[in-house]
């Protein structure tokens, strides 16, 4: 988070980027395939399967690694029936400064069909100061599918000495008809910012959810709360962290920090508990993210 925007953000009005994806996966016996198409700088590098052949990892690239006033980036993934993915990025998706006040948007819609598991685990988006900036994923859950998300947002480049003093970052959370978030981060609201009921400072916040089609039993669940509730106690940001079921289906973990990394590692480490408890899967860490 230290550095600065590459010269390349100072594009004109007339050079917006537009980028679309679309993929879908499917058992095709004991393997799990994608097939995909793009159009603009948005694609799934070659799958893998550290895991074996049951759960492919994807690796979704945006070349430009930022959007300014005016880019969307605009993601559909459908997962067939019985189908596993896990998909992730390379790096953070960056929202730069918006010098016209237009909107940069990164929308999702995946939809998941009976016995499916996606795993959407991108790394954290950062707002820079000046953003006009939208992330929006929508989840579509059909009964029996099982969802382990999260979003990790970072406010500023504290690293680089560039507050996030100015700019709006719009969040857009939902399954729809089961659960729904939306917030407005306005640097300009101290209440929100820097308030005890706001952010009281911190300028990354996170949310893992683990979601099902169909109500979670009880003791499932209460196994999971506690997996990750032990994790946040011996944690460092053990005071503003809390795990909860926002209702039957839906399990939430939360996270305030100072800076990505804390959070990050935290959200992580809940991860892999709740893959493990679950679902009765190794918290298998995607090469990636060591590099």
């Amino acid at each position: 988070m230290s550095e600065s925007p590459p010269s390349s953000v100072e594009k004109s009005v007339e050079k917006h980027w537009l980028a679309r994806l679309r993929a879908d996966y499917r058992r095709e016996g004991a393997r799990c395939v994608v097939r995909h198409d793009h159009e603009g700088p948005l694609r799934l590098l070659k799958s893998l399967y550290p895991e074996g052949d049951a759960i492919c990892h994807s690796v979704l690239v945006h070349p430009p690694s930022g959007l300014v006033g005016g880019d969307t980036l605009d993601i559909g993934i459908t997962l067939d029936e019985c189908a596993h993915a896990l998909i992730t990025t390379p790096g953070a998706t960056r929202f730069y400064r918006s010098p016209t006040g237009a909107l940069a948007a990164q929308r999702l819609h995946a939809r998941l069909g009976e016995g499916a598991r996606l795993e959407w685990l991108p790394l954290e988006a950062i707002a820079y100061p000046g953003c006009e900036a939208l992330n929006e994923v929508r989840f579509e859950l059909a009964p029996g599918a099982e969802l382990l998300a999260w979003d990790i947002t970072a406010l500023g480049l504290p690293g680089a000495d560039q507050p996030y003093a100015t700019g709006r970052f719009q969040q857009h959370l939902e399954i729809p008809g089961v659960w729904l978030e939306r917030g407005l981060l306005d640097a300009t609201d101290a209440l929100l910012m820097d308030g005890d009921l706001g952010l009281a400072g911190h300028r990354c916040l996170g949310t893992l959810v683990f979601a099902s089609g169909a109500a979670i039993l009880r003791e499932r669940r209460e196994q999971a709360l506690d997996a990750v509730r032990a994790l946040i106690e011996a944690d460092p940001l053990r005071a503003t962290a809390g795990a909860t079921a926002a209702q039957d289906g839906v399990l939430v973990v939360r996270a305030l920090g100072p800076v990505v990394e804390p959070v990050s590692l935290l959200l992580r480490r809940c991860w892999a508990a709740w893959r493990r408890v679950l679902w009765g899967l190794d918290g298998t860490t995607p090469r990636l993210w060591a590099l």
